[in-house]
């Protein structure tokens, strides 16, 4: 059995590397940009979700949460990413 330290840390390096994805989120030049920072936080999130399943060894529960997340981050950048191509709100 993998120690729950391992996990942990392994979660707490990905919330770190998550700060990449909050500055192209806040300073992205472009909505596409931000879109992409968005889509890469939600990402992190999903594994950060699993990691810690694996610690509270409640796995299956993390997983369902996690997918369900996954899916709502994806389907959500397609959605803005359709809207902000076709040029925003009709007038």
């Amino acid at each position: 059995m993998t120690p729950p330290g391992l996990f942990l840390g392994m979660a707490v390096t990905l919330l770190v590397l998550v700060t990449a994805y909050l500055y192209r989120l806040a300073a992205g030049p472009t909505v596409f940009d931000r879109l992409l920072g968005l889509s890469g936080f939600g990402t992190k999130a999903t594994l950060v979700f699993l990691l810690i399943g694996a610690v509270y060894e409640r796995f299956e529960m993390f997983v369902d949460v996690g997918l369900a997340y996954a899916l709502l981050m994806f389907i959500g950048s397609l959605a803005a990413a359709q809207y902000f191509e076709h040029g925003g709100p009709r007038r």
